[in-house]
């Protein structure tokens, strides 16, 4: 090459078909470079495709179309006697219900996060004996729902409560607050010794309860909480987000407990219940159960109870003890805040000693 002069066109030739040289506007296209519908191709490049996803107001707009193109045969369908029956008691619960439960939880939601867990622990006695039947009866006179019940025995826990006050607070305070016993006396307005007979048998198991894990309870099988729910939150975010929460759980399961009382009048054949309900122990047994299973709100249940008519006074008093000291969402509260090892021990021996204090104060007072 000449100097000044250009370079061979072979030169040139080989440089451009090169496997490593770049080519284009500053990217390179080698064997070695991705390419294919998932490689950017900058900002003049088609864009992927945002996958769409099912929403609730999606899936509520879906809902209310379809009901408007089903109009007819659902029409027809409420038409029948029977589901005239299911609709009326499961209105009536719900409104009798809703207001209690509403007010129960604006209580206990104010409870957690505007009374200090140190109060309990300066209110409280030092001597075992005494410190769990005082916890039993504060759940008289600080009501709050099973939602809150647990975080607020976590927090007396970790503020040093010894661990079997805090468990008497937790299972007497959704059994025996102010609320939760006039929700009972509307519910049974013909039967006022339901209101006693519930305050009786569920302090006696809180207080139970308490001395047994005072007595048998290990250290090791319960795993205190490392913080409270609301710890980082002011006190006005934290009460309406409590509230939130509790009124969108407790309100879920009501409608559960409702549509289940209303099916079992309404579609049960009578014999089955009558058949339960005649057996004393199955009858007592059948509600405890169900008790667990519908996992409704204390606020609300003495209202599905009272639907139960087929059934003894004593069985629906064990529902009634039953409820709010141990269910499916309380057991899974307990194991995400004490550990499992203490739901699995502490959950049967609850369920065992609620029907035993059901049946003997129902032997008592009805």
């Amino acid at each position: 090459m000449e100097p000044g002069g250009a370079p061979p066109v072979a030169t040139t030739e080989k440089a451009r078909n090169r496997p490593d040289t770049p080519t284009g506007p500053g990217s390179p296209t080698g064997p070695g470079t991705p390419t294919g519908p998932g490689t950017p191709t900058g900002g003049d490049g088609p864009a992927a495709p945002t996958p769409r996803r099912l929403t609730s107001p999606l899936a509520l707009t879906l809902l209310l179309l379809l009901m408007v193109l089903l109009q007819s045969p659902l029409r027809r369908a409420l038409a029948a006697p029977v589901m005239q029956t299911w609709t009326t008691v499961f209105v009536a619960v719900m409104i009798q219900a809703l207001p209690f439960l509403v007010l129960g939880v604006l209580l206990s939601a104010a409870i957690a996060v505007y009374v200090p867990p140190s109060f309990f622990a300066r209110a409280l006695p030092r001597h075992p004996a005494l410190v769990v039947p005082v916890a039993g009866l504060a759940g008289a006179v600080l009501p709050g729902c099973e939602c809150a019940s647990v975080p607020v025995a976590g927090a007396l826990v970790r503020r040093g409560v010894t661990p079997a006050a805090a468990l008497a607070f937790l299972l007497s305070a959704p059994a025996i607050n102010p609320i939760v016993l006039t929700a009972t006396a509307v519910a049974f307005p013909r039967n006022p010794e339901m209101v006693l007979a519930r305050f009786v048998a569920s302090l006696l198991v809180a207080c139970a309860m308490g001395w047994l894990w005072h007595r048998l309870g290990r250290t090791d099988w319960m795993r205190p909480p490392a913080h409270g729910r609301h710890e980082s939150q002011s006190k006005g975010e934290a009460f309406w987000d409590s509230t939130r929460h509790d009124v969108m759980h407790a309100g879920g399961f009501l409608v559960v407990g409702a549509m289940a009382a209303a099916t079992l009048k309404a579609v049960a054949p009578e014999h089955w219940l009558r058949a339960a309900a005649d057996n004393p122990v199955v009858a007592v047994l059948a509600l405890a159960v169900l008790a667990v299973v519908l996992s409704i709100c204390s606020e609300a249940d003495a209202f599905v109870a009272a639907s139960l008519t087929q059934f003894s006074l004593t069985a629906r008093l064990a529902f009634l003890v039953v409820g709010p000291m141990i269910d499916l969402k309380l057991f899974a509260m307990q194991a995400g805040t004490f550990g499992r090892g203490f739901a699995f021990r502490f959950a049967p021996a609850t369920f065992v000693l609620a029907i035993g204090g059901a049946v003997l104060t129902g032997a008592v007072f009805l």
